[in-house]
């Protein structure tokens, strides 16, 4: 293999990845080292975080670099028309060169034909499944044997050792850990088998089987103090220990993280044995979080608690990346593109709200790197307690304040650091109301500098 003058770029995004999931986030017993190894041997983003925190919406973030308010998709419905012209970096990478490919969930409608910008597709429609998936490669129908996450990572692989004189991108994008759901066009669900849809690989059933799962304080919380989580609608129950995501259903979705893990070893040692790993940039993320009955919450992981919003950060690139490195900067979703697009030599980004971590990466902190985040969340109808429940949000390094943009006087206030849970609302403590003036403040101003109507 020629060594190209830039790097490669290897994006893989995980699905529903809460930022403690990993091992090289401490989590205690999952077992994730060719994940981890990414972190080790690169750099950690401790406070990495999804602008919007849906499955299509901040996936389309990732790609474009632009708040959902910007790029238009803005729930999981199906945008399959709207989705083919999104703005995306990989059509910026190919037009400078690059050998593209995308493999795996697209989700931005569920149509499954290729999208524009990539040379390589092989996708599959909505959600997609788990075991002998139907999938489409580069316009054509196919059924392909086996479990889903290992036929993505092996045809990543196989794209990796082709003989080529110029650099690639492979954009892995995985359905695990998402569970098997049917989804209509509207975006809402059909049906949730009974065991919640999260299908491990037969080799790993029985994993983790005799590990305890710690819950967190505020799993012993059940929307005290948030009057949007008290709401009483028809035909949804209120929050309590029932409602909350079972001991069964984590195990099954940390034994597909698993799965997910194992299958990137391949992709690693296709970089390894082609002599590219040090190459090729590698970046791993998600496109959210997920709940583990935080809150008394399961699939409501729209909402912008710590468990939603935050979300695994990692680089690997050796020829700038310092192994073992950390950063405790904010970084978002929508820095990815702006990153890679500089690395590869493309120049600025200039339709991007997101900025480039090249200086991160390279151990510096600009003195006027962001000190805030929006978040943003657009109301659906797709899950019963999420109904009118749009917000935009600001997160400081110890405050959140959370605007609901279609309920009246229902705000949140969080102190991060005396209250890290978010157990505690103090939006309605009038000693803040000064602190309050000031987020609000921030809000508007987040909100204009992208563009965003207030809402």
């Amino acid at each position: 293999m020629t060594s190209p003058a830039r790097p490669n770029i290897l994006v893989v995004v995980v699905d529903d990845v809460r930022f403690d999931d990993l091992g090289f986030a401490g989590h205690p017993f999952v077992r994730t080292p060719n994940f981890d190894r990414v972190a080790m041997e690169g750099i950690r983003f401790s406070n990495a975080f999804a602008p919007i925190p849906l499955c299509s919406p901040n996936r389309a973030c990732i790609l474009t670099g632009q708040y959902a308010h910007t790029h238009g998709i803005t729930d999981n419905r199906d945008r399959s028309a709207q989705s083919h012209k999104l703005a995306t970096f990989p059509l910026v990478l190919q037009r400078i060169g690059y050998d593209t490919a995308f493999i795996g969930k697209w989700h931005m409608g569920l149509d499954d034909m290729p999208r524009p910008g990539f040379n390589e597709w092989l996708s599959f429609s909505g959600q997609g499944k788990y075991h002998n998936p139907e999938m489409n490669h580069n316009g054509e129908s196919c059924t392909l044997r086996g479990y889903a996450t290992d036929i993505l990572s092996e045809r990543a692989a196989e794209f990796i050792r082709r003989e080529r004189d110029r650099a690639f991108l492979v954009y892995l994008s995985h359905k695990a850990v998402h569970p098997n759901l049917f989804q209509d066009a509207d975006g809402s669900i059909r049906s949730i088998p009974a065991d919640g849809g999260f299908t491990p690989p037969d080799r790993l059933k029985r994993l983790y089987e005799k590990e305890p799962i710690r819950r967190r304080p505020n799993a012993y919380s059940f929307g005290e103090g948030k009057p949007a989580l008290q709401r009483q609608l028809s035909g949804v129950p209120p929050l309590g220990p029932s409602t909350g995501t079972p001991d069964h259903v984590i195990r099954n979705r940390l034994r597909i993280l698993t799965a997910a893990d194992e299958a990137f070893g391949t992709v690693l040692d296709a970089l390894e044995e082609t002599g590219q790993i040090d190459d090729t940039l590698v970046v791993l993320t998600s496109d959210h979080g997920y709940f583990y009955g935080e809150h008394g919450l399961n699939e409501e992981r729209r909402l912008a608690y710590e468990e939603s919003i935050r979300v695994p950060l990692a680089m690997r690139w050796p020829r700038l990346i310092a192994a073992g490195a950390e950063s405790g900067c904010f970084a978002l979703s929508v820095d990815i593109a702006p990153t890679v697009l500089e690395l590869a030599g493309a120049g600025p980004h200039p339709a991007s709200h997101g900025r480039s971590l090249v200086p991160l990466l390279a151990g510096a902190a600009p003195a006027d790197w962001r000190r805030s985040v929006l978040i943003e969340y657009f109301s659906d109808a797709v899950w019963p307690r999420m109904v009118n429940m749009g917000y935009q949000a600001v997160r400081t390094e110890r405050w959140k304040y959370i605007r609901y943009v279609d309920i009246e006087a229902m705000d949140e206030l969080y102190d991060l650091e005396a209250d890290p849970y978010e157990i505690r609302n103090m939006f309605e403590d009038s000693n803040l109301d000064g602190r309050k003036a000031e987020l609000a403040a921030e809000l508007d101003r987040l909100l204009g500098e992208t563009e965003a109507p207030r809402r």
